[in-house]
């Protein structure tokens, strides 16, 4: 009898326990807007408030203590969404200067980010991909985002970038229009395989030579986004190639500075380096990150995130031009920039149309046809017929 009644409490025990553990269950699969963001239980494309939404933001250099370039193009954006959103300063979780080449570094500060409570990772360099993949698979209920990247899944990671070979092209206008020696430098992060770099070097050739067919471009690589040492020494080795114009595709603004203290002008990249650097920057082509940033978050928020990648342009001011700086340019350059912008953003003229040779004599591209976005972002692993490499 004793035996029973032991039986019986243990099964009414097991029982209770059953049921409580139904309850948790029940709590831990409420939405996010309803448990405060809890792990276990919110999953993108849900609403959430946004009193419970962290975001943590990893850049490669500190925007802290940067007045122009990459990082700090980002960081003005996330500023500008925040206070779109109306997000206290606290929502942002900031990770600055981790290197892209060290995944046990990334990895460590966006599980950092997570445990602090981060329900969106913005990783702002190429070189996060890899780890920002591997992470998605492990937290579902965390949005990872991915600047400039190929790589995606269907619930929690995606990527985004932008046509900024539509500002290249016409920067390329404003520095054609500029020279004097027919020479344009042009300071590259990465070489051929990176099509990133590649296709904007390349729509900057075209557009050069849409206004002066005798000018050149030369190229100088760095092999890193952000080595301000390497970017001054190819911007100093263009200028003693006779280049009277330097443009850039690296994240400080080194090459700018170089290009004052020679006495040439520039074309600056990311943030508007005429403002920071000299009044020798003819016009930067810059970065309004903010337009995707409140575009992801608000979405994450409404419960409409999706993880199609996200392609902004100068129509939806993704992208863009600086102000011109007339005072060194011809007079009607800002009326033949502004008409080649008129046909790029009414769908008039692609960058990328018809046949193109190519520096080393092959065509590319076929008549009547132009490049899709994908294969400019990934497959243009050859320069324009103008470009020289050094």
């Amino acid at each position: 009898m004793e035996k029973r009644r032991i039986t019986l409490a243990l099964i009414v025990l097991f029982i209770c326990a059953l049921a409580l553990m139904a309850g948790w269950g029940r709590i831990f699969t409420r939405t996010g807007s309803e448990n405060g963001g809890n792990e276990d239980a919110w999953r993108p494309g849900v609403p959430i408030d946004k009193a419970h939404l962290k975001i943590g933001v990893i850049h490669i250099t500190n925007p802290t203590y940067e007045k122009s370039g990459f990082a700090y193009a980002h960081e003005v954006g996330i500023q500008e969404m925040r206070r779109a959103i109306g997000l206290d300063d606290d929502a942002i979780i900031h990770k600055n200067s981790i290197s892209d080449t060290n995944p046990v570094e990334i990895e460590h500060v966006m599980r950092e980010c997570i445990a602090a409570g981060a329900r969106v990772i913005i990783a702002t360099s190429w070189g996060y991909m890899a780890t920002c993949e591997k992470l998605a698979q492990e937290f579902p209920g965390v949005v990872f985002a991915h600047t400039s990247g190929y790589k995606r899944n269907d619930s929690n990671f995606t990527n985004y970038f932008g046509r900024i070979y539509e500002p290249r092209y016409l920067s390329g206008i404003a520095a054609g229009l500029r020279t004097e020696t027919n020479k344009i430098g042009y300071v590259a992060a990465m070489g051929k395989n990176n099509s990133e770099v590649t296709g904007g070097i390349d729509a900057f050739a075209i557009g050069v030579e849409s206004v002066n067919p005798d000018a050149r471009i030369y190229v100088r690589v760095t092999e890193r986004w952000y080595d301000p040492p390497e970017e001054a020494n190819a911007a100093k080795g263009l200028i003693l190639d006779g280049c009277d114009v330097i443009a850039q595709h690296t994240d400080s603004d080194i090459p700018q500075i170089e290009a004052r203290r020679a006495g040439v002008w520039g074309v600056g990249y990311n943030t508007d380096m005429g403002e920071h650097v000299s009044d020798t920057v003819i016009v930067s082509v810059v970065w309004n990150w903010g337009v995707y940033y409140t575009h992801l978050i608000r979405s994450v928020i409404d419960g409409s995130f999706t993880t199609a990648p996200y392609f902004g342009s100068m129509r939806d001011g993704m992208v863009g031009l600086s102000s011109l700086n007339e005072t060194i340019l011809p007079s009607g350059a800002r009326e033949v920039i502004e008409a080649a912008r008129g046909r790029i953003e009414s769908g008039e003229f692609g960058i990328f149309d018809g046949v193109m040779e190519t520096n080393d004599g092959r065509l590319v591209g076929k008549e009547g046809e132009t490049l899709s976005d994908s294969e400019i972002t990934l497959g243009i692993d050859w320069y324009y017929r103008n470009v020289i490499e050094r």
